[in-house]
């Protein structure tokens, strides 16, 4: 059975930073990438950043590039998003997720943290 703990979000003045986190168990990590999605309230999920499998390319939404970092530990089964110079739009309910194949879809994710609600104040 895949487990994730997402951490890491919490509430935030806008110009500041927050490290989010998703630890994975039950599946071979190497083997996987991952991404991160969030989701405002009223609004659709929506990508934010991923990373591959086998060269950890990475890949960002126009709306974080620069600002954010996916990074993962293979060490750790661990996956990071920093989030540098947030924004309150970025404000969101944030989740990690595993695939095979690195993609901005959200339907070709197989499993799910349970989010982490992040919130910048202006």
């Amino acid at each position: 059975e895949v487990q994730i703990v997402e951490s890491g979000g919490g509430l935030v003045q806008a110009g500041g930073s927050l490290r989010l986190s998703c630890v994975f168990s039950g599946l071979t990590f190497d083997d996987y990438a991952f991404a991160w999605f969030r989701q405002a309230n009223g609004k659709e999920r929506e990508f934010v950043a991923a990373i591959g499998w086998s060269d950890s390319r990475t890949f960002y939404a126009d709306s974080v590039k620069g600002r954010f970092t996916i990074s993962k530990d293979n060490d750790n089964d661990t996956v990071y998003l920093q989030m540098d110079g947030l924004k309150p739009a970025d404000t969101a309910v944030y989740y990690c997720a595993s695939t095979t194949v690195a993609s901005t879809r959200s339907n070709e994710y197989d499993y799910w943290g349970q989010g982490t609600q992040v919130t910048v104040s202006s």
